[in-house]
């Protein structure tokens, strides 16, 4: 089991070491738990506060490996046995909250509350649950912990909507054993049930186009779970658009024009319990460019974009692997997300230039030059240019949809936006492609939002443009944790 590999590789970052394993059946009914929870604050000030409790189902994750051994994640949830005092389970994860905390907004004093859920094997006997968040330097200290006997504080989830449907499109086998993947239908009317069935087919087919996830598919199951929303299509605040939908995703996220995330964690995981999962997908019904991707917590993306093939593989990236942005061109609403000073907790990007710490050291390209010396000035003059003019085109299409221009002159702009977005990806995919370091990995200046002093293993992935590859890197990541999942 790989599981053993992972112990002497990692620290549990807990007051309670293991030199193993939880054994899932002294601690564990074969059930899911959900703790629900307000996480609340702003830059300097963060708390929580228990909503309600629910069991329900079967526990669908690996009944081996319930320690977190990656250490991804600027939070942490973990149960600890109340009688033995052991930890018995755990996982980092991201949150909408912990994004806001480095806003604006946030920094200026101004706290807000978000909901979030722990979905956990459903303990036996009294437990603790407890929250930790990560420091300036990345340590991670308890901000909440709550006592929860499981005979007294839980209910069973009732599961009796009758509107919601269930579409199977791969099972390869007991979900224990494999990845289990649900996409949960956003802004698909009732009457648009049958296009969420070709959507579904179409991202499934799409999802396993590149490796490694091409050639680990018997790993996976994939479900869609159909919940009709009131009306057709996705909330666009900055352009007065507003919709009734089944878990209200929303553009313009923490103010970014493509950020597109919910805050209605109550309705997503109250649909997604309908099967069983370890990763959340919501497929939003739109043709604009928009998603994201939390780890731990789910990832979007649009449905009918030119380019929504590869927005769902990115963010998946993102919300399942722990992989990081590697792009530094486009604008953010984070503040210094990687403080310098600070070694990033995700494995494809870096602040350290030595060979002999560097954390992908044994994938380097043998004699490559570190850093590497890739054609950064030609791209980066490139690529802002592009921006640029991104940001004003985009900004024209919100207007004309604000002021409710005739519905051709919207589709007229965005049509010829659409066709300069993929002549830009066309020339910057040849252009990387014609690097003297195509294919090889280094370490290149410019990751993770920063254009100076990140680095990135390849001159080109997924996680960096819109590449039709992952680099070598993120791809052994990539396997390390769907072989954990699946016990392999």
């Amino acid at each position: 089991m790989k599981f053993m590999f992972f112990i002497f590789l990692f620290s549990l970052n807990s007051s309670t070491s293991l030199f193993g394993q939880t054994h899932f059946n002294t601690f564990f009914l074969d059930k899911t738990m959900r703790i629900d929870y307000y996480h609340m604050g702003n830059a300097t000030s963060e708390e929580a506060r228990l909503n309600s409790i629910f069991s329900y189902g079967i526990w669908s994750g690996n009944k081996v490996n319930l320690i977190d051994l990656f250490n991804y994640g600027k939070s942490f949830y973990k149960i600890v046995d109340k009688q033995t005092g052991q930890l018995i389970y755990s996982k980092g994860f991201d949150s909408y909250f912990k994004e806001y905390q480095t806003t604006d907004k946030a920094i200026e004093g101004i706290s807000k509350s978000f909901y979030e859920s722990a979905i956990i094997p459903c303990p036996k006997n009294t437990f603790f649950f407890i929250l930790e968040k990560r420091d300036s330097l990345d340590k991670l200290h308890e901000v909440f912990r709550k006592e929860i006997n499981p005979s007294k504080d839980v209910r069973k989830l009732t599961l009796n909507d009758k509107s919601v449907k269930v579409f199977t499109t791969l099972n390869n086998g007991t979900p224990e054993t494999k990845v289990d993947i649900v996409f949960i239908a956003d802004g698909y009317t009732e009457n648009e049930i049958k296009k969420f069935r070709q959507d579904l087919q179409k991202a499934t087919a799409a999802f396993f186009a590149l490796e490694p996830l091409k050639s680990m598919q018997n790993k996976f199951n994939i479900r869609g779970v159909f919940k009709p929303s009131l009306q057709s299509g996705v909330t666009e605040p900055a352009a007065g658009i507003i919709k009734k939908t089944a878990v209200n995703t929303a553009f313009d996220a923490l103010g970014s024009e493509r950020y597109m995330l919910t805050e209605d964690i109550k309705s997503l995981r109250d649909i997604a319990a309908y099967v069983p999962y370890d990763a959340i997908f919501i497929m939003a019904n739109s043709n604009r460019y928009g998603g994201g991707g939390l780890y731990n917590f789910y990832c979007t993306f649009t449905s009918d974009n030119i380019n929504s093939s590869y927005l769902m593989t990115h963010e998946f990236g993102h919300s399942f692997f722990g992989l990081a942005d590697e792009y530094y061109t486009s604008s953010t609403a984070y503040n210094n997300p990687y403080p310098q000073g600070n070694e990033p907790l995700e494995p494809n990007i870096t602040a350290d230039t030595n060979k002999a710490t560097l954390k992908w050291q044994n994938l380097l390209t043998q004699d490559i030059e570190v850093p590497t010396p890739w054609e950064k000035g030609t791209f980066d003059a490139f690529d802002i240019a592009w921006q640029k003019e991104r940001k004003v085109m985009n900004e024209e299409i919100t207007k004309l949809k604000k002021e409710k221009a005739p519905a051709a002159q919207i589709i007229s702009r965005k049509d010829e936006y659409d066709r300069k977005s993929s002549s830009h990806n066309k020339l910057v995919q040849e252009m990387l492609a014609n690097s003297k370091y195509a294919g090889m990995v280094g370490t290149f200046e410019g990751a993770g939002y920063n254009s100076v002093g990140l680095y990135r293993p390849s001159v080109n992935c997924i996680m960096f443009t819109q590449a039709n590859h992952f680099c070598r890197v993120c791809e052994a990541a990539m396997v390390k944790m769907i072989n954990w999942y699946t016990g392999d």
